[in-house]
């Protein structure tokens, strides 16, 4: 049986078939909702259901916790429409959702980035361009069934000469997939892969200050924003805090430090949390949103965008609205969920 849903308050509608999530079935028609994981682990597609009855699959607590489903709201990705559904949700405008891709895609390199990190470039197919957002990721389509998502460190403009993919996976101890790319992974190995996703990309039509949070590998969609901000010659002030536990987690500092000379509107500050005295580190030291905090104690006239792990995420997301004053609106975020993650599911 199909149903309706209607997304207010664009008035956009869509149907969703059988046992078909409501995500699935928005991305399927190119309209654009607000996710992250597809998983039930982060909470980035929760939206308030105005009129009908959704039931959920299995989901984390923490992305939708009971009192929040008895207040009528639910996740996208792991509700089941039962009749026509009215849901109240920020919609990604449809001119903005990429049709989603299957494509072969072949290893061109492998490079160490820090004895964890592994930057890893895809060659893409040369014939139809590969169309998507700075900040949207791709999936791993693995022999046995499962998935593995990985944002997409280039940005869109750098298809045209080199269709490719540049990736940032941190090794993650007994990882099945992870585990192959720093021990078996050889240059020429075909992998499948499947996109783009995600709703995590650069809001240009503000003009509003912005602030890029990120922790560890959740530099790799940050990296495409700003690769793209130069691209487009986006002059609105940019302030980039990454964090990592150790300086050596800051694995592409010196990049960073060459698109400071280039880029007089963007500004950087690298914070660590858990230096040792042989790092020598003389920085700023502690949690990376705390850093943000300090420096911003207003941020009600700003924009963050925020990757990386999901306690950064949502520290960032909770201390910057309820304290800072940041519209909840204004804050646009990718927390990095794993398998593990995922699977903890209520």
């Amino acid at each position: 049986m199909s149903f309706t849903v209607t997304v207010q308050p664009s008035g956009r509608a869509f149907i969703v078939d059988g046992d078909e999530t409501l995500l699935a079935a928005a991305i399927r028609q190119g309209v654009g909702l607000p996710y992250g994981c597809k998983d039930g682990a982060c909470g980035s597609c929760k939206c308030k259901k105005l009129e009908g009855t959704v039931t959920h699959g299995a989901h984390q607590l923490k992305a939708l916790s009971p009192e929040e489903e008895a207040g009528g709201f639910i996740l996208t990705c792991r509700g089941i429409a039962h009749s026509d559904v009215v849901i109240e949700s920020r919609q990604v405008t449809d001119e903005s959702a990429f049709p989603v891709k299957k494509m072969p895609s072949r290893v061109s390199s492998l490079v160490r980035a820090s004895h964890d990190v592994m930057v890893l470039r895809l060659q893409l197919p040369t014939g139809e361009l590969f169309k998507y957002h700075a900040g949207q990721y791709i999936e791993f389509l693995l022999r046995d069934g499962d998935r593995r998502a990985y944002s997409i460190a280039n940005a869109p403009h750098t298809q045209a000469d080199n269709p490719s993919a540049e990736l940032h996976i941190r090794h993650m101890q007994g990882g099945k997939f992870t585990s192959h790319v720093f021990s078996a992974m050889k240059e020429r190995e075909i992998m499948r892969v499947e996109g783009p996703y995600g709703s995590f990309f650069l809001r240009e039509d503000s003009e509003k200050p912005m602030v890029l949070l990120a922790s560890g590998t959740g530099f790799a969609p940050i990296k495409a924003l700003i690769e793209h901000m130069q691209f487009k010659g986006l002059t609105r002030p940019a302030v980039l805090y990454w964090g990592g536990r150790r300086p050596d987690d800051l694995y592409m500092n010196d990049w960073v430090q060459a698109k400071l000379a280039a880029m007089p509107n963007l500004s950087y500050v690298p914070v660590i949390s858990d230096a040792l005295p042989e790092d020598l580190w003389s920085g700023r030291t502690g949690f990376v949103h705390k850093a943000v905090l300090e420096d911003f104690p207003d941020l009600s006239a700003h924009q963050v965008y925020a990757c990386g792990a999901p306690i950064v995420v949502d520290s960032a997301r909770s201390d910057f609205t309820a304290l800072a004053g940041l519209p909840p609106e204004e804050f646009y975020a990718d927390a990095f969920t794993t398998e593990a993650d995922k699977t903890k599911a209520a």
